[in-house]
């Protein structure tokens, strides 16, 4: 069988991307770990405390020789149209989680609303990220 463990997000600052996600959203950090012999790689993982087998890679946009400046450039354009990703983020309570979050600084872009699958509002984090807040019908 094969299942997802990891999904990841670019992100322009790891530290201000790492505040949010634990901070704000709620998240616990899975992995924190620099690597120097990798120049000072960081592998930086956040997820939800009641979902240890999955994690969101926060990762910073590399320089050359990993990415060159013009793909580094058009990651970043694309993140700030919320377009490099989205995250759908499932709650039994839409309408309540989005007031939390709300009340812990969360800025969101759609509010709350009834959707065929369900109620849905999006929000994006300080890179641009997309995610989404879903409750799903009851079946």
């Amino acid at each position: 069988m094969i299942k997802i463990g990891t999904a990841q997000l670019w992100v322009h600052d790891q530290d201000e991307a790492l505040k949010f996600y634990t901070e704000k959203i709620g998240f616990e950090v899975r992995e924190d770990v620099t690597m120097a012999e990798l120049g000072n790689f960081r592998w930086l993982t956040v997820g939800p405390a009641g979902q240890p087998d999955i994690a969101i890679t926060l990762m910073a946009i590399p320089g050359p020789p990993v990415m060159d400046n013009d793909t580094a450039k058009q990651v970043s354009d694309l993140m700030a149209k919320g377009f490099a990703g989205t995250i759908f983020l499932l709650t039994d309570d839409c309408r309540g989680t989005h007031r939390e979050l709300v009340e812990r600084g969360v800025e969101f872009v759609e509010e709350p609303e009834e959707r065929p699958y369900g109620i849905d509002a999006g929000f994006r984090d300080p890179s641009g990220n997309h995610l989404r807040l879903t409750q799903l019908p009851d079946r």
